[in-house]
């Protein structure tokens, strides 16, 4: 997987591209949970994600709560089929999907 940060201020862009499981998950999680000092909003954007597991779901609702904290999460551009995994697992009435 593919991780692209943008940092403008106080928001953080994060454009994922790939997968998003096991193998990944702990890759995201070291690149993104760890580094939200000072991010009031994150933007994770799942345009070229293909999947996630759940060990990617783990990461996005760690995130998420911390989130809740500083700022606000917005997950964007998700496919059909990550949204059913979210709509699933219950996870689009947990995060911000748009």
């Amino acid at each position: 997987m593919i991780i692209n940060k943008e940092a403008n201020g106080k928001e953080l862009k994060i454009a994922l591209d790939g997968r998003l499981d096991t193998t990944t998950a702990p890759q995201l999680e070291a690149e993104v949970v760890g580094n939200l000092g000072g991010v009031e909003k994150l933007v994770i954007d799942m345009e070229k994600l293909v999947y996630v597991s759940s060990a990617g779901l783990r990461v996005l609702l760690k995130a998420q709560k911390v989130m809740n904290k500083q700022g606000s999460m917005l997950i964007k551009n998700v496919s059909p089929e990550i949204k059913e995994i979210f709509e699933v697992t219950g996870f689009d009435e947990l995060l911000t999907i748009e």
